[in-house]
């Protein structure tokens, strides 16, 4: 079992999403726990190299690898998510 641990960027992103879709979050922190045997996960490429993502519907969450740690990253919508 991996440790998920939210950066505090995340956790202001997840606050400020409608209740179901923090809902779906924590769902995605729970199979994120069960790394590497998490499905649909997507490594990135480019400037984003060494980070992944995992989607529920239209949302997105980033994350990166730490020994047996999950590192979260960054969570929003798809329409805004890879503009930074």
């Amino acid at each position: 079992m991996a440790e998920v641990i939210i950066t505090p960027t995340a956790a202001t992103q997840l606050d400020a999403m409608p209740r179901p879709i923090q809902a779906r979050m924590v769902g995605l922190f729970e199979r994120l726990r069960k790394w590497p045997e998490v499905s649909g996960a997507r490594q990135l490429s480019g400037n984003l190299a060494g980070h992944y993502r995992i989607r529920t519907g239209d949302y997105r969450l980033q994350f990166r690898i730490e020994g047996k740690t999950v590192k979260v990253e960054k969570i929003g919508h798809r329409a805004k998510f890879y503009k930074d």
